[in-house]
């Protein structure tokens, strides 16, 4: 709608649907390159190249190639490259995908040529939530930094105020606050609705989304743009990961390396990504045309609330999870029994993977080994705040196409999961509803999510 029609009537209690989805990962960018690389069992991940890894343990990661802000925003606005940081690109290119996909006519698709006309949403009724992580600093820039601000070795914060800074640009650390990403995504596409940030880990971009499904259907925005990038494959995060002991050793076998589910894996891999999807008011979405992939009808979140002294620790039984299934469950105004798919968050964790298995044995009862459940990091890894969004977005795509994806790696399968997964090859699967999960690995934080095969 155009700001100059005047303002959208409040609908509280609203039907929300995906209109677009737009993911960037090392497997594909947008939702065609994405879907054709899920269903023939293409992997991203290999040796890192970004830096040189070999005084890691670990070696591997999920990497994207080539991409370069400026294609994703109009002329103008390309001087604003200087202060992003590599998850801030991710989520301009996610938007710029999702925007596209959605055929939203923002101003920025009409400046750049890519659209035509007036924008098609009132812009004021246009809402941001998008996750983040612990954006890796500029390490070179810190790093001259940080040598001109030692002596002998030793680092003086003297010379840190006095010398050290003058190394770093005025608006250094505007490339590194989380709400950045959000931030250029809502200048970019004058997004001017309610705009949040989520950072919950790998949690984050499912708490974004049914944040942003809250927002729409108390009637306080039409559209929002929503979940989460972020980029692990750096130094930093290689380290961290490394140290707590998360990431599998294969670097031999980088394409086999991370394997959820299955009996012999020996932990995740690092990975950069995610992706953004639109929701928006089935009302406002019919009035344009627009195209409707599924609908979202159903947001939980919970927490672990186990051992404080450990806090990566997962619970045993997925307490967390458990509870936040169940709250999207109810919200949406069905019962176990009608879920026809799981979008499991599994990522080649021993404990975790075990954890959240016992949740959807927990929540689904006797079905549990009957139904599909469906997991994609085999190829991808673990792309932090941006691995829920991801997730996701092959979930919507599975319940649009009546298809679900192979979870490559998952075989011989862990019998302590006790779950039915898809591996062998793409399934066709008339999906009803189904239940996408995430978890943060530190901090306890649960979300799920339940999407409806869209019916008018």
């Amino acid at each position: 709608m155009n700001t100059a029609t005047g303002a959208t009537p409040v609908l509280p209690g609203r039907r929300v649907v995906i209109t677009g989805v737009g993911p960037v990962t090392p497997i594909g960018i947008g939702a065609s390159a994405f879907w054709s690389a899920l269903l023939e069992k293409r992997s991203g991940i290999r040796r890192v190249r970004a830096f040189d890894p070999s005084q890691f343990q670990s070696q591997i990661g999920g990497e994207i190639d080539g991409l370069s802000v400026g294609d994703y925003v109009p002329k103008s606005y390309r001087k604003a490259a200087k202060i992003m940081a590599h998850d801030i690109v991710l989520a301009v290119a996610a938007a710029h995908q999702v925007i596209t996909d959605a055929k939203l006519q923002t101003k920025c698709l009409i400046d750049r040529g890519e659209a035509q006309g007036a924008p098609n949403l009132d812009v004021t009724r246009f809402g941001a939530n998008i996750g983040a992580g612990l954006i890796c600093a500029d390490l070179p820039e810190l790093a001259e930094g940080l040598h001109s601000a030692s002596t002998d070795g030793r680092f003086s914060f003297a010379r840190w105020g006095t010398e050290g800074m003058n190394n770093l640009t005025p608006l250094w650390l505007l490339k590194f606050l989380p709400n950045m990403l959000a931030c250029h995504v809502t200048i970019v596409h004058d997004a001017e609705g309610p705009s949040n940030t989520i950072t919950c880990g790998e949690a984050s971009s499912h708490l974004a989304i049914g944040e942003a499904f809250r927002t729409i259907t108390r009637g306080a925005a039409d559209v929002c743009i929503c979940g989460g990038a972020e980029s692990k494959a750096n130094p930093m995060a290689l380290l961290r990961q490394g140290l707590g002991r998360r990431l599998s050793r294969r670097n031999d076998a980088p394409e086999q390396a991370c394997r959820p589910f299955a009996a012999d894996r020996d932990g995740t891999v690092v990975s950069e990504g995610g992706g953004l999807v639109i929701l928006e008011a089935l009302e406002h979405a019919q009035k344009r045309g627009a195209r409707i992939y599924a609908e979202l009808v159903g947001f939980g979140a919970g927490h672990d609330a186990y051992a404080p002294a450990q806090p990566s620790a997962p619970h045993p039984e997925g307490r967390g999870c458990a509870v936040a299934m169940r709250k999207a469950l109810k919200d949406a105004g069905i019962a176990p029994p009608q879920v026809d798919l799981v979008a499991s968050f599994a990522c080649g964790l021993v404990e975790h993977d075990r954890s959240e298995a016992a949740a959807i044995r927990g929540v689904l009862g006797d079905r549990a080994a009957a139904v599909p459940v469906m997991n994609v990091k085999a190829g991808i890894g673990n792309n932090g705040a941006g691995s829920g969004a991801i997730d996701f977005i092959a979930a919507v795509l599975a319940v649009h196409y009546g298809t679900v994806p192979p979870a490559f790696n998952s075989t011989p399968m862990d019998p302590a999961c006790g779950l039915k997964v898809i591996a062998d090859g793409p399934v066709d699967i008339r999906v009803g509803y189904a239940v996408s999960t995430a978890y943060a690995l530190g901090g306890g934080q649960n979300a799920a999510l339940v999407l409806k095969r869209f019916k008018e």
